[in-house]
């Protein structure tokens, strides 16, 4: 298959530091290329990918001081993704936002990823405008607070067997926290958890500049206070390997929906347990006494690390292997694409009818269409006739 990948502009494919959506759409494009897909990467220029790359930033925007404004150099990637669109097979973006006015043509061949959080009160109404476009999920809980949409799949992430080798018992006595610096992410509660129960934690983690403030107020002085916590900074991939394989185990103690969280399934692939609250993706990612614990606040999370020494590394890799590799991701996507009606199209030649319409040059729609998709319910072949919705970020 042609196939267009559609990244942010926010971090290289694959990041140099922190970054999820971005190293994940690398993952995917590099998989898919290596089993001899022709794959074109829509990303920044400082990405690194056997893939067709083409640039639309010198560098990742998060990383460089002249930009101010990222949606600028969104727009002209996407309007360059427009012109091309007949090149591709199959369209698939990762930018959740921006693209829907762009797409109308020819959204029967494109899937969008939504990466992000999807309880925000001003996305109803932008989802619920483009309800007919083609969308994936990374967890079923990250559906929740959506509209009626076209949900084509649901695709957990994954990771390149071998990018983190299985380590089969910690090398140091210390908690891992790696992430974000952020109240959802709950730092403070991880300081919490560690203290309790007498082990050092290290701290690797980005601040945004919108937690500055709650860096610098809540959580630095606790690291402050706390000589068994350790703030280690951002760490980049060469890393992360030996951060999260050598801990006793990862805290994971979010305070908000996770859509997926990246980091349970790297520290399950080095075999390091995770102790996770049971908030947004968790539940489905964490095998509970498998691949980690599910506790329900500090004191359970407590209680699960005076059993962390009897705990089966090799069953948490194991787990890994069999649920979160990307070779199972590729897989997924390559299903979802094939079922797209864009992409599995009656001979005679098709045209876009407002927003996700196929119809027949001549005729009616051939019915053989609704058959080829049943992952596309029939409501997505009705025209769409609503005002849009202006495009948000």
């Amino acid at each position: 298959m042609k196939i267009a990948q559609i990244a942010p502009l926010f971090e290289s494919c694959p990041p140099r530091l922190y970054g999820g959506t971005e190293r994940i759409v690398s993952y995917l494009t590099e998989e898919l290329v290596r089993q001899g897909h022709d794959v074109t990467l829509f990303a920044s220029g400082d990405s690194r990918t056997k893939a067709r790359l083409e640039a639309f930033s010198e560098t990742a925007l998060r990383l460089d001081p002249r930009v101010r404004d990222p949606i600028p150099h969104h727009v002209v990637m996407l309007d360059t993704v427009r012109k091309v669109a007949d090149d591709f097979d199959v369209l698939h973006f990762h930018v959740d936002v921006l693209h829907y006015p762009i797409i109308r043509e020819f959204v029967d061949k494109t899937v969008t990823t939504l990466h992000g959080r999807l309880d925000l009160p001003e996305l109803k109404p932008l989802y619920s405008a483009f309800a007919h476009a083609p969308f994936v999920s990374i967890s079923m809980d990250q559906r929740g607070p959506m509209p009626p949409v076209n949900w084509v799949g649901l695709v957990h992430h994954g990771l390149p067997r071998d990018l983190l080798p299985f380590h089969p018992a910690p090398s140091k006595d210390y908690l891992a926290f790696l992430g974000r610096i952020s109240p959802e992410k709950g730092p403070e509660k991880a300081i919490e958890i560690a203290t309790r129960a007498g082990f050092r934690l290290k701290l690797a983690a980005k601040i945004d500049k919108a937690d500055r403030e709650y860096w610098e107020d809540v959580v630095k002085p606790m690291v402050d206070a706390h000589p068994n916590v350790e703030f280690v900074g951002e760490i980049g991939e060469r890393e992360k390997a030996e951060f999260l394989g050598n801990a006793e185990a990862l805290l994971f103690p979010i305070d908000w929906p996770e859509p997926f969280g990246i980091v349970m399934i790297e520290a399950m692939a080095c075999g390091t347990p995770v102790i996770a609250f049971p908030k947004g993706s968790a539940p489905e990612v964490i095998d509970d006494s498998v691949s980690g614990y599910l506790a329900n606040d500090v004191g359970e999370a407590v209680e699960a690390l005076r059993r962390i020494g009897d705990f089966d590394r090799a069953g948490a890799r194991a787990c890994f292997e069999r649920r979160f590799t990307i070779q199972r991701v590729a897989g997924d996507y390559l299903r979802i694409y094939r079922s797209l009606p864009g992409v599995r199209r009656a001979p005679r030649r098709l045209r876009a009818n407002g927003f996700g319409v196929v119809a027949a040059t001549a005729g009616n729609l051939d019915q053989s269409i609704l058959r080829l998709s049943p992952a596309v319910p029939a409501v997505a072949l009705k025209p769409f006739n609503r005002p849009l919705a202006a495009p948000t970020d």
